[in-house]
């Protein structure tokens, strides 16, 4: 018998725009959960404007929708409502009274002065989980700041670590080519969610969770803190080399590039004889992953030295046969003709009012008996908001014309 979606049932009050709090809230309502997402009645989440590029409708124009939107507001349903007005602020309470998570990304202490901070709403509704995203965090010297995910990758840490050696052509600071500080957070605020909803089924009680972008960046750094913890040196950029592995990097071949991903080293030794210098895998200075690091700049110049000697693809045939990790480096349009991609399917498409259909990256959450559904495209601002306050609140079409003529709703 067909199983219900994991998190169906679960309610979910979405004050968030841009991408981080979108990105937690886009996995939940993937996983089943009912996801409103409240949006200013004139402007809506910043990113429906973040374009070019935008959703094009079937001939061929623009559409509102900008991409940037549509990447990470799937599965949600939009209400237009403004909740700087006494009636506006009322119809936010009354739904977190009946959900069971709100997530928001205001500063900190931004929604107090509208009753709708986590104290205010938790003497309506003592079970709810309510997360705040915040650049860093509910307290701290920083806790006023906006914390946006530039600024974080280079207060973080990850920009001394990303980019080409100082020593190098090229060499200096560099920002990850995507917002990975949002993305990260939003996951982790994914997991922090889940972790209070299991929380709350033994004590009946739901909290606060304070996540901050600095903080999960710090985090995601994962090997390279301890690496400095532990040895009291900060490590350093070292382009698109690992400063713990090695040889794990990017090498040129006589048409291009690849990456040869050596785990260990029985992998090196097997790289050594897949390249015709079996020699390099038994010589004493780069038998072991520790000596390799220690002597890196002595065995670098041999192994590029016979990487340039063949195309790419006869080298990624090689090292596949000889099981070593390699691959090529794609760009986008590469990534979605790939073979494996496809077969993944991981581009999809949803039916979209404006557009007939809209693209979608399929979600990474594989569950074999509850899978992702892909119910809904990312929604127009305040199309379900006639629905939603008939199903969650009552309210009759005769009481949302009320509130429309008001100007509470959009």
């Amino acid at each position: 018998m067909p199983r219900l979606p994991a998190l169906h049932g679960l309610r979910v009050l979405d004050l968030t725009r841009v991408l981080a709090g979108p990105w937690c809230t886009q996995n939940l309502a993937d996983l089943g959960a009912d996801v409103i997402k409240i949006e200013h009645p004139g402007r809506g989440d910043d990113t429906r404007g973040w374009g070019p590029p935008y959703l094009r409708d079937g001939q061929g124009e623009d559409t509102s929708e900008a991409a940037y939107y549509l990447s990470m507001n799937r599965n949600k349903r939009s209400v237009a409502l403004d909740f700087t007005t006494e009636s506006g602020r009322a119809l936010v309470r009354e739904m977190a009274a009946s959900c069971d998570i709100l997530v928001e990304n205001y500063k900190v202490g931004g929604l107090a002065k509208y009753g709708l901070d986590y104290e205010s709403l938790r003497a309506l509704n003592p079970r709810l989980i309510y997360c705040s995203i915040t650049g860093f965090g509910q307290d701290g010297p920083y806790a006023a700041r906006p914390g946006y995910d530039f600024m974080i990758q280079g207060m973080g840490g990850l920009m001394s670590i990303t980019g080409e050696r100082d020593d190098l052509p090229g060499g200096g600071p560099q920002k990850a080519g995507v917002a990975v500080v949002d993305v990260m957070t939003g996951m982790y605020a994914t997991v922090a969610i889940l972790a209070a909803v299991l929380e709350r089924q033994r004590s009946g009680e739901g909290q606060q969770l304070d996540i901050a972008l600095l903080d999960c960046e710090v985090a995601m750094l994962a090997n390279q803190p301890l690496n400095y913890l532990t040895s009291g040196q900060a490590p350093r950029r070292a382009g698109n080399a690992h400063q713990n592995v090695v040889p794990y990097q990017v090498f040129a071949a006589s048409d291009g590039h690849l990456i040869v991903a050596v785990g260990n080293d029985s992998q090196y030794r097997a790289y050594c004889e897949a390249i015709g210098r079996a020699e390099l895998g038994t010589d004493a200075r780069f038998a072991t992953n520790s000596q390799r690091i220690v002597n890196r700049d002595a065995l670098i110049p041999e192994l590029e030295a016979v990487m340039r000697t063949r195309p790419r693809d006869t080298w990624l045939a090689a090292l596949a046969e000889a099981g070593v990790p390699s691959g090529p480096i794609n760009d986008i349009a590469q990534v979605f003709a790939d073979p494996h991609v496809v077969h993944r399917g991981l581009a999809r498409t949803l039916a979209h009012p404006l557009a007939g259909t809209a693209p979608t990256v399929a979600s990474p959450l594989r569950l074999s008996a509850t899978p992702v559904e892909y119910r809904k495209a990312p929604p127009l601002l305040g199309e379900d908001t006639d629905a939603v306050l008939a199903e969650w609140l009552g309210i009759d079409g005769a009481g949302v014309a009320r509130l429309r003529e008001e100007g509470t709703l959009r």
